[in-house]
Parts: C-alpha cells; sequence; structure tokens
C-alpha cells in the first residue's frame, strides 16, 4: 500500500535571527517536532535566507552528507580543507563531512540576501574521508523533463555523495507531465516545490510544500502552472 506524507509551506518550523531567516521541513536547533524528525535518510531540509553580507561562522560537522542548493544570490564557502569557493544560482554543492570537518558561509553580497537550500542526508559509511564538490547544473538541465543533480555514483552526471540516493530537478511548464521511477527497492521520494503549483499522484502542491511517497514503484507529476520541483530519493530504513 502506498504511504505518504504531506507538509504544507506553513506549517513548517521558523526561525527569524535578524541576519537569518529559515523555515524547517525537519526538526532542526530550536524547531523540535517529534512527528517530523526525517523522512527515511532525509534528515534536514532547511529553507535559508541569509541577508547581505552574514553567514554562518566556522562550525563542525561529522559523517553527514550535506548539499547545499543557491535558489538566488551567491553564497561563499569556506573549510577546513582549504576549499574557498563561492557557490550560485545553478550551482549544487556537496559536502562529505566524514571524520570532520569544519566550515562557514558566507552572503558574498551586501547589497541583496543569498537564498539557498540546505540539505542534510544520513551517509551509508562512516568516518569516510572528508570530500568537497560542486558543479553547474546548467549542462545538465532539460526543459520539460526532470534532470538528476545527485546520485551514488561518482560516474553519473551531477554529484554523488555516500548514499543510495537519487535528486533531480525540473523546470516544468504548465500542462507538462513527468514520471519519475524508483530507483531501488525500499527507497522513498520526497518532492519539494520550489516554485508553482504542482500535482503528484493526485496531491495538488504549492509552493514550498513538500510530500513524502512510499512504497510505489514510481511517481507522477502535473504541473498546473510553470514550476520549478526538487525530487528527492531517499533510503527510508535508517543506516
Amino acid at each position: 500500500m502506498t504511504n505518504t506524507v504531506l507538509h504544507k509551506a506553513d506549517t513548517r518550523g521558523h526561525a527569524n535571527h535578524g541576519w537569518l531567516e529559515s523555515h524547517h521541513t525537519f526538526s532542526f536547533a530550536n524547531y523540535h517536532n517529534r512527528e517530523r524528525m526525517n523522512f527515511g535518510v532525509l534528515r534536514v531540509l532547511n529553507d535559508d535566507v541569509v541577508a547581505g553580507g552574514m553567514g554562518f561562522g566556522t562550525h563542525p560537522h561529522s559523517n553527514m552528507e550535506i548539499i547545499s542548493i543557491p535558489l538566488e544570490g551567491d553564497l561563499q564557502h569556506k573549510d577546513s580543507m582549504g576549499n574557498v569557493a563561492v557557490i550560485s544560482q545553478g550551482d549544487v554543492q556537496v559536502l562529505s563531512a566524514g571524520t570532520g570537518i569544519s566550515h562557514s558561509e558566507q552572503n558574498k553580497n551586501k547589497d541583496r540576501a543569498v537564498k539557498f537550500l540546505q540539505i542534510w542526508v544520513m551517509p551509508n559509511k562512516q568516518n569516510v574521508t572528508p570530500r568537497y564538490d560542486q558543479i553547474s547544473i546548467g549542462d545538465l538541465e532539460k526543459k520539460n523533463e526532470l534532470y538528476q543533480v545527485l546520485s551514488p555514483n561518482p560516474e553519473d552526471s551531477g554529484v554523488w555523495i555516500h548514499q543510495d540516493a537519487w535528486f533531480f530537478m525540473g523546470n516544468l511548464e504548465a500542462g507538462v507531465s513527468q514520471e519519475y521511477k524508483i530507483h531501488k527497492s525500499g527507497n522513498g521520494v520526497y518532492v519539494f516545490i520550489l516554485d508553482g503549483d504542482v500535482t503528484v499522484n493526485g496531491q495538488a502542491l504549492n509552493k514550498r510544500d513538500g510530500l513524502g511517497v512510499w512504497d510505489v514503484d514510481c511517481i507522477q507529476l502535473k504541473a498546473d502552472t510553470d514550476t520549478k520541483v526538487l525530487v528527492m530519493e531517499v533510503p527510508m530504513q535508517l543506516p
């Protein structure tokens, strides 16, 4: 039997620190909801807005796959491995924290906010060597199709992580339908609407809504308006 969980945009956790406004799909920091700890190994889905010139100071991570997807603006990254980089809309960044790293994230611009998704996925291997990567997805993007931006396979298109997870994005015009087929048995799919209105398996979704679906072989998406979506397939069994 198909199982689903619906998270409407206005039911997410919310924190406003002045320099940072964040919406939490799952429990994070001071937002704790026993019913929203994770979706399978998808542990964090934060929708962050950082004010001009502000950012997250240097802080540590370990044994987590951290994915950042800028939606507007430019985010400056520095880490203890010596990486210094800027990621912008159209990029995807991945950080395998493994045995431990420290990093900082700053809004590169002082005159406008940066908006980005911060996503944490629990890894299937502990204490790996920390790793950093980023790509521009411009060459991968396909109009009115779902296109892969993350997988478990280094040789595939997009970035890769230490987990049997696949991320796809889509820019779909109104009326376009797409079928997404599950890559691995036991995985579920979490669909997050970046913009517009979409119907997934008969459930109407709007901007920043999320829908998790599992115990299925595929899902059906139909764009009700011009829309942007993020499809995250992850194992439902915790490591």
